[in-house]
């Protein structure tokens, strides 16, 4: 999965931008406030979800344009088009081949992953950006995984309507939402544990490496079928009620990370080893995916050389070599990647232009 062609048109600082990647390596360097980020957002859009940032879609039309963005990119004949119109920005729009299409169906087409240093604080934050850190992996291995969820999120909602509502709800109606939910539900639920055990195969069988390596778990709602799930939002729509949202299911989980060689859960573990553990799973999900998929994921890394020593750096850059995938980079100084000059293509950003 290697983008041959992406185009900014309106996003965040980045009037037009248009560029073909040509290396397994990209790095965007610059000062900061230039734009490099941005483009890494862009490419995170390409998938199902808000993106890197989680942000709102009001956030990223550029400022002076006229209220729209738009984002495009090739991958091998495959065009991809997503963004906004001025006359409904709060609609994003997908295009495939030209064709208008679901926000889903993106993930049949790339898988992204990416970190950056607002996951500094996955382990230590709560349980809502560790499960959409997992629901991220899980849909770079299962595009389903994206319908699934949108299903289960679109019933939650209407569910928590219902129960908030003044009049009372019909407890047939009910039903049917929590039946859906309830099935959505074990799909999602499956898949989280698939990704789980095959990660945590992988991780076991890595090379060495100077990352710490993580321990990987589902807490226990990972094993609730959909006929308990069913049972309990029965049996505390009362509960529901009172709190004015559904306090159980699988938008609620959890996972559970440790220090492998240490047991030591990865919320207590040094800003050094979290880091470390997260590259770890980064770069073992990454041969997950090429490995099941036949393609190698696009990984997304902000800023993330400026933290390691020389040693540790020249380490990951060979690591995620061995990925196969298309790597995209940021940092202030492009002398941090100059030990994969032959594999790179560096690109300059200044204030939202990029110098190739």
């Amino acid at each position: 999965m290697t983008l041959t062609r992406l185009s900014l048109t309106d996003f965040r600082n980045h009037a037009e931008a248009h560029f073909r990647p040509g290396a397994p390596f990209i790095v965007l360097h610059g000062e900061n406030g230039a734009g490099k980020t941005n483009i890494l957002e862009a490419v995170s859009l390409l998938v199902p979800g808000r993106g890197l940032r989680r942000a709102p879609l009001a956030d990223m039309p550029r400022h002076g344009g006229d209220g729209g963005f738009g984002i495009a990119a090739e991958i091998e004949d495959i065009h991809l088009g997503t963004g906004t119109d001025a006359a409904a920005p709060q609609r994003r729009k997908v295009r495939i081949n030209g064709a208008g299409a679901a926000i889903t169906s993106l993930s049949e087409w790339l898988a992204v992953v990416w970190l950056t240093p607002a996951m500094d604080r996955l382990f230590t934050d709560g349980a809502g950006g560790r499960r959409h850190f997992l629901d991220r992996l899980v849909l770079a291995l299962e595009p389903s995984h994206a319908r699934h969820a949108s299903r289960y999120d679109r019933a939650l909602r209407q569910r928590n309507r219902l129960l908030t509502d003044s009049r009372p709800a019909d407890p047939e109606w009910l039903d049917g939402l929590e039946k859906a939910m309830a099935e959505s539900a074990a799909m999602i639920n499956a898949g989280r544990t698939r990704l789980v055990e095959q990660l945590s195969h992988r991780l076991q069988a890595a090379p060495p490496s100077p990352f710490a390596v993580p321990a990987i778990a589902r807490d226990h709602a990972a094993s609730e079928d959909s006929g308990h799930l069913r049972d309990q939002w029965r049996q505390t729509r009362s509960r529901d009620r009172a709190a004015g949202r559904t306090l159980h299911g699988p938008h609620r989980a959890d996972i559970i990370v440790t220090h492998a060689a240490t047991g030591q859960a990865a919320a207590l573990c040094s800003t050094g080893e979290q880091k470390a553990l997260l590259l770890s799973i980064i770069l073992a999900h990454a041969a997950l995916v090429a490995d099941i998929r036949r393609e190698a994921p696009i990984i997304l890394l902000d800023e993330v050389a400026a933290h390691l020593d020389p040693a540790r750096r020249a380490a990951l850059f060979a690591r995620l070599a061995a990925t196969g995938s298309q790597v995209w980079m940021t940092g202030t100084e492009a002398g941090l990647f100059q030990t994969i000059d032959t594999q790179a293509q560096f690109v300059e950003v200044r204030q939202g232009r990029l110098i190739i």
